[in-house]
């Protein structure tokens, strides 16, 4: 019915594009962090995990990582604060490209998961926290006074993401030496 009536006064693809966008993005996020509280090895393994990426104390990461994947998720799903959310998940996202997923070449489906999958949710990220959440979003309801398709959403969303990661990765990471073989 909403497909039928695309192009129809009131009806808007931009809107539109813009919900799928937050919602696949929002919604993997939030899966993401779940899976790391609740599923395989849970915190402990998640923690075990950054530890040997050399993100310590991992136990520390594993609950700042998830809590901000499922909070930010969540923001993005009903659009709320949208360059906001879309800077955790941009930081987190290049966390994981960094610490684990660079070395490793761009495709994913290589030994250890190269980059092609944290890419494009870091560019997605990027774009959403650009453009806003859309028409259907609690910041349009709440009229959020950064303007949606504006540079200052541009720019708060890459500085406080990049910023965040980066200020992350230089207080707490420190790269694992080779492993001998």
């Amino acid at each position: 019915m909403l497909l039928a009536s695309i192009g129809h006064p009131g009806v808007s693809v931009h809107a539109l594009v813009l919900l799928v966008m937050r919602l696949s993005l929002g919604l993997t996020m939030a899966a993401h962090g779940r899976n790391h509280i609740w599923g395989g090895g849970k915190i402990p393994g998640t923690g075990r995990w950054f530890e040997s990426l050399g993100m310590k104390p991992g136990v520390l990461h594993a609950w700042l990582a998830s809590i901000t994947e499922l909070v930010a998720g969540g923001m993005l799903v009903v659009g709320l604060l949208t360059p906001v959310a879309a800077a955790a998940v941009l930081a987190t996202i290049l966390v994981a490209l960094i610490t684990n997923h660079w070395k490793n070449g761009f495709f994913i489906f290589r030994p250890g998961e190269g980059y092609e999958y944290v890419l494009m949710i870091a560019a997605m990220s990027l774009v959403l926290g650009t453009l806003g959440a859309g028409k259907w979003s609690i910041d349009k309801a709440l009229k959020y006074p950064i303007a949606q398709d504006s540079a200052a959403a541009f720019w708060i969303t890459l500085v406080l993401g990049v910023g965040s990661a980066l200020g992350l990765l230089a207080v707490f990471w420190r790269k694992p030496a080779p492993k001998e073989s």
